[in-house]
């Protein structure tokens, strides 16, 4: 329990002092105009109250991965509660806020554009299509997934068919219609919610007479009983949205076109993060505690129809009542529907931005649209496994071309960009490690020592292109400038 609470503080620690450093290194300014005042136009672009931008910001990012992923991730010891503090604080958050204000600084762009401003041309081309790809495969994974749940809770004649239906209907609504009606006006609901709930665990955590078994003091090791699930890199990528995803930075420019202030941009995107590492702190304890430890755990979810859905469930009915299952079947149902309908409503903007095509106009928006719409159909009927498999490793794939793209974007204006640095060199060494290790069906099932290596090798010899990029940017200002 001690390790808990102080783990709980140290999170809480980082928002304010390492956020206030990476806010102070970025250099906000609460009297530049943001775009959602710039370039208001109604649909994208809608100057909205703080508290709610923080929420939407919250459920976007959040979705099912905090609770999820917390639970999968735990499985590997209590390196998992390290991780999720620190990746949250010095690797998480200062990605989501460092992305958000290079949106913010210029214009709200998507990220692809933002990406390849800072790395080239070639590597725009490829975030454009490496970043649509993986938010249609989210779109489609958050179809499938909430409306086999609904399913399992509602008479025969409302099958996952139909449901499906109902779920990608709403999907379109909610990427053609102006932000603040369905996502400004739902998100904020669920957003509470889940936040709710987590502080309901929290407190039963607390003081409920629960023992929490962390287990540091038989080390860090993995708990998994097999060799293929060690703890670099393997856990790093099961662990995301409570840590570090890059999912989070195709959302942030979404939400920084409805800011009204820099200096709100702390708050709700380094905040936002922290509040989600806060919810996977808690659900990673609450899955050992209600358990009673890591082999336990692993007997729970080696149970036939058991997993970490069931197990949410069961926390929230035992712990919380009522009430908690209320929460559960929101927290397991619309948190995935939530994370589905903005990654497609951030698809669209990619699409517009790329094709420079003004979104106000409902036709032009659903010229955009309906192409995504199509192909997203198309891939659901892909098997889910083969989805999922692919999803995570993406996912963080994303985060080192935007650590990457913030670096080269500190480090042109002059700001201290080892903040983004050394997690940008982590991060590749994680991507690569775990692509090269990961078995045959996903990876190349290459030898642990070796994908170690060969990934540690990558990620420093990435500092050769950055530095390459550096001197022919300052080479290009300087022909730039008036004494030229």
């Amino acid at each position: 329990m001690i390790s808990f609470i102080i783990a709980l503080a140290v999170l809480l620690a980082g928002y304010f002092i390492y956020g206030a450093i990476a806010e102070r290194v970025f250099g906000t300014d609460p009297h530049r105009p943001t775009p959602a005042v710039a370039k208001a136009d109604g649909v994208d672009f809608i100057p909205m109250p703080a508290w709610k931008v923080f929420l939407i910001q919250f459920l976007n990012i959040a979705g099912l991965g905090p609770i999820f992923g917390a639970i999968m991730g735990i499985m590997f010891g209590p390196a998992a509660f390290l991780w999720i503090v620190f990746g949250t604080i010095f690797a998480g958050a200062v990605h989501d806020f460092i992305s958000a204000m290079i949106s913010l600084r210029s214009g709200g762009r998507s990220l692809p554009e933002i990406v390849g401003t800072e790395l080239g041309h070639s590597i725009l081309n490829v975030m454009r299509v490496f970043s649509v790809v993986l938010l249609v495969l989210v779109a489609a994974v958050f179809v499938i997934t909430p409306a086999g749940l609904i399913a399992g809770m509602t008479p025969e004649s409302l099958d996952v068919r139909v449901w499906i239906y109902i779920i990608f209907g709403y999907y379109i609504l909610a990427t053609l219609l102006p932000i603040d009606k369905l996502i400004g006006n739902l998100y904020p609901i669920f957003g509470a919610a889940l936040l709710f709930m987590a502080a309901g665990v929290l407190c039963v955590l607390l003081f409920g007479g629960f023992d929490i078994p962390d287990g540091f003091t038989d080390g860090l090791a993995s708990r998994y009983s097999d060799q293929s699930h060690p703890v670099f890199p393997m856990m790093f990528v099961s662990i995301a949205c409570g840590a570090i995803s890059g999912f989070h930075a195709t959302q942030s420019p979404m939400m920084a076109r409805c800011l009204t202030n820099e200096r709100l941009a702390r708050p709700i995107f380094y905040g936002a993060m922290v509040a989600e590492g806060f919810v996977a702190l808690i659900w990673a304890a609450a899955a050992i505690a209600f358990t009673g430890g890591y082999d336990e755990l692993a007997a729970y979810m080696s149970r036939e129809g058991a997993g970490a859905g069931s197990l949410v469930s069961d926390i929230s009915l035992s712990w919380l009542g009522t009430a908690g299952g209320i929460l559960a079947i929101l927290g397991v149902v619309a948190a995935p529907i939530t994370t589905g309908d903005t990654a497609l409503r951030s698809t669209r903007l990619i699409i517009a931005d790329f094709m420079k095509i003004d979104q106000k106009s409902l036709i032009k928006r659903l010229a955009v649209s309906i192409p995504v719409f199509v192909v997203t159909y198309l891939i659901m009927l892909i098997d889910f496994n083969v989805l999922w498999r692919y999803f995570a490793w993406s996912n963080q794939t994303l985060a080192v071309f935007t650590l990457w793209a913030a670096t080269v974007y500190l480090a042109r204006h002059g700001k201290a960009y080892i903040i983004t640095l050394l997690p940008a060199i982590f991060m590749t060494a994680v991507s690569v490690s775990y692509i090269l290790f990961a078995p045959r069906s996903e990876g190349f099932g290459l030898p642990w020592a070796l994908s170690i290596s060969t990934g540690a090798t990558v990620a420093i010899a990435m500092l050769i292109p950055f530095r390459h990029r550096l001197r022919r940017i300052s080479g290009l200002q300087a022909h730039t400038t008036p004494d030229n």
